[in-house]
Parts: structure tokens; sequence; C-alpha cells
């Protein structure tokens, strides 16, 4: 009997363990608690959040300690985030140490300038070379340093030529036989007087006699030993290769004398930004040596083709030179101003370029970040067009992007190699029935 109320007493106080540990456990919950009552989820790896546990611990991979991730913080991600591919959560406090800051997809204006760097040329078209169109030698030189300063018309050296001296002498020969035989009653001789001194004044006139020289010879009836070139065109003289006592023959280059009234400015655009430079369109050149200063002008040519060490196209502007403000060889800054329709852009560091493909990631709230691929147009200053993949008003990262790039691959590798696991068990031969291991 007494064996029999022991046993009774047993059971009573098991049943009371049980019913007691069911309410306990219904008053308190079962989710362990952290300080200050907030409910912790799991545990997560802060360098890999894609391992989770659901004991603190150190994670196997990296010996850090792993991080709570509690209800109330919103540490389960929304159902359509979880369902993309890549998308991380980095939780404040590793966003702050990778240096993660935000940007905004935003519709900006068309206007837009290209900037470029820009040489000052002489104008081709204002190009004059000085040549002797006989060979002689030279006596005597007005004009004997690179850089002078000369007017056209203006004295540059004495030729004595032997073939002018016999072209002077016989244009003084036809003169007087013109006069001699001016009056004689023989048919045909005053006409052809009259031709052999307009062929003798021809020839003084093909070698660049002027009006005046050739007046001074008729009055003076005397050739002359020397003879005078002239500057064609007023300029600066940028080359001089004329020497007394030198001989020269016509192929000489003398002098070159270049107007540098007008200049041109040679701009070279990046081939990608070749598509916004069109000729007509505003430029703007400005130079390092005068702050504040620019000049406004206009393109006026496009080079037809591109620089294949640069990889650059060159724009020419025209701009009048009437100080000699804008020297020859002389580097300034050029600004081309191009237009066009508002265009959806991000920061350009906000885009992951992987070759084909192109990434930005779009914040989802709660430290949740979404890869997404996108399009891209044409670069805009500091910024990219977007063609297709965002929308405007969404917050995307704008640094930091590179190592949450790299989570976003190492979960999608995990996941991916967890499919394949389960694959693998799903494919695997179920053991007969009725076969027991022992």
């Amino acid at each position: 009997m007494k064996r029999v109320l022991q046993v009774t007493l047993l059971v009573i106080l098991a049943a009371a363990a049980f019913l007691g540990g069911r309410w306990y456990g219904k008053g308190t919950g079962s989710q362990p608690q952290a300080k200050g009552g907030r409910r912790i989820l799991y545990y997560v790896d802060p360098m890999h959040p894609a391992y989770k546990s659901d004991k603190p611990g150190i994670a196997p991979d990296c010996g850090m300690k792993l991080e709570p991730v509690y209800a109330e913080e919103g540490g389960a991600a929304p159902a359509a985030t979880t369902a993309i591919p890549g998308a991380v959560q980095i939780t404040p406090e590793k966003q702050q140490l990778i240096g993660v800051r935000f940007g905004q997809a935003e519709y900006t204006s068309g206007r837009q300038s290209v900037r470029a760097v820009g040489k000052v040329t002489v104008d081709e078209r204002r190009i004059a070379h000085v040549h002797s169109k006989t060979e002689g030698w030279i006596e005597q030189v007005f004009v004997n340093f690179t850089g002078e300063v000369v007017k056209a018309g203006q004295p540059l050296l004495t030729i004595y030529s032997p073939e002018l001296l016999a072209a002077q002498q016989e244009y003084l020969l036809a003169l007087k036989a013109r006069e001699i035989l001016g009056h004689s009653t023989i048919r045909g001789v005053a006409s052809d007087n009259d031709s052999l001194v307009k062929a003798a004044r021809r020839r003084l006139e093909l070698w660049d006699l002027t009006e005046a020289q050739i007046e001074e010879l008729e009055r003076t009836q005397k050739p002359v030993k020397s003879v005078t070139l002239y500057s064609p065109v007023s300029g600066h003289v940028t080359a001089r290769n004329a020497f007394p006592n030198q001989k020269i023959t016509p192929e000489t280059d003398l002098y070159t004398v270049a107007d540098l009234s007008r200049v041109w400015v040679l701009a070279n655009v990046f081939e990608y930004e070749a598509g916004l430079a069109r000729v007509g369109q505003p430029a703007v050149v400005s130079l390092p040596y005068q702050p504040g200063k620019s000049y406004r002008t206009r393109v006026s040519y496009i080079q037809p083709q591109v620089d294949a060490a640069t990889r650059t196209i060159q724009v020419r502007i025209e701009l009048a030179n009437a100080s000699l403000a804008l020297k020859p060889e002389m580097f300034v800054d050029v600004e081309l101003e191009a237009g066009g329709r508002p265009r959806l852009t991000v920061p350009a560091e906000a885009v992951l370029d992987a070759g084909l493909q192109k990434t930005v990631f779009v914040d989802q709230g709660n430290g949740f970040f979404e890869p997404r691929p996108v399009e891209i147009g044409e670069r805009i200053g500091d910024r990219i067009e977007i063609l297709k993949g965002l929308k405007a008003g969404e917050r995307i990262v704008t640094s930091g992007n590179f190592l949450i790039g790299s989570e976003s691959q190492l979960k999608t590798a995990a996941a991916g190699m967890e499919g394949m696991a389960k694959q693998g068990q799903a494919a695997a031969p179920a053991p007969p029935k009725g076969h027991q291991h022992d």
C-alpha cells in the first residue's frame, strides 16, 4: 500500500511540472531574449550575412563573433527582396565602416558641356612663303630675324640675278626698236614691235617686278642690277632662310610670313564625346594665365578622322586675335556647349561596369540592397544616362558599391551551391523497402 502511494505522488509531481513548464513557455515565449526585451531572430556573420545560426558563437570561416538580428529592426527581408538573386543586407554599422553613400536617379537638364584642351595654331590660309622665281645671289637683307613684324609691300631683300638683268635689257631693246621703227612704212613692222615690247614687259611682271620698278626702268633706260623682293602679306616672320651672299634657287623658301590677326584653336575631343560636337555650336575659349578672360565663338570645322594614338577627334575654332594674346603653340581650355532633352541620370560612380553587364545597387530600406542590371547611354559630365533599369527617384549606392557587389556575388555563389546540394539529395536513390542498416 505504501508503494502505491509513492508511485501516485510521483505521477502527480510530473504532471505538475509539465503543466508549469507549458504555462511558463506561453508566458515568456520560445524565442531568445536580449537585454532590453528585444526578440532575436537569428545570428549572422558580419562579413558574410548569408551565413545564419540560431545560436550565438564564432563564424567558422572568418572567426568573427556572430551578430544578432532583431525582429524590431526589420531583420526579416520583404518577400520581394529575398526573392531577388544577389540581394544583400548590410547593417548600419557595416555601412559606415565601408563608407556607403547614396545618390538618386533623377532627370537632369539636357544642356551639357564638353571640356577639352586646345592648342593655338596659325590659320593655314594666312601663311605666305616668299620665293624668288629666278636663280641668283642675295645682296642685302632688310628683315634679319625670326618674329619680326612686316607689312604687305615691305622690302625683304635684294637679289642679283643674271636672268633678270638680261630680261631688263631685252625690254629696253624692245622699247628702242619700237621707237626707231615706229614710223616704218613697211607693213606689219610697227605691230610686231609692239608685240615684242608687250612680251618683254610681261616676262618682267611674271618674275615679280612691280609696276613701279618697270616704270623706273623705262624712265632711266638702265637695267637694275639688284632687284628687291617685297612681303606679299602683313604679319610675323615665322621662318627665315635668307642671308647675305647666299645663292638661291626658285626652290629656296626665303621667308615664311604668318598673319596672326586671326588664329585657329584645335581642341582634342575624346571619341566617346564625338557625338556631342557639331559645326556651328557655341564654344568658349579661356586662357589659363588670364583668369576670368574668355572668348565666345563657334565651331568652324571637325576633322573627319580619329587620332589612332589618342582616340580623339580635332575640333577647329576660329578666333580674332587683334591684341595677339593668343600665340601659336599656346594651350587653352575649350568648352563646347551642347543641348538636348532631359535624361534620367545617376552619378557615374554608381555604375559597376563589368564589361557587358552594368549594375547599380538600389536601396530597398532596412539595410537591404538590390543589384539592378541597367543599360547606360552617354556620359554627361560626372553623371551617366540610364536608358533602362531604373526609375526617377530611386535611391542608389554611389560609394562602397564595389564591396557590396562582392558580398552580392558571394551570396549568389552560396545560393547556387546550396541549390546544387539540394538537387543532389533529391536525385539520390531511396533505399529499398524492408532493408535496414544495423
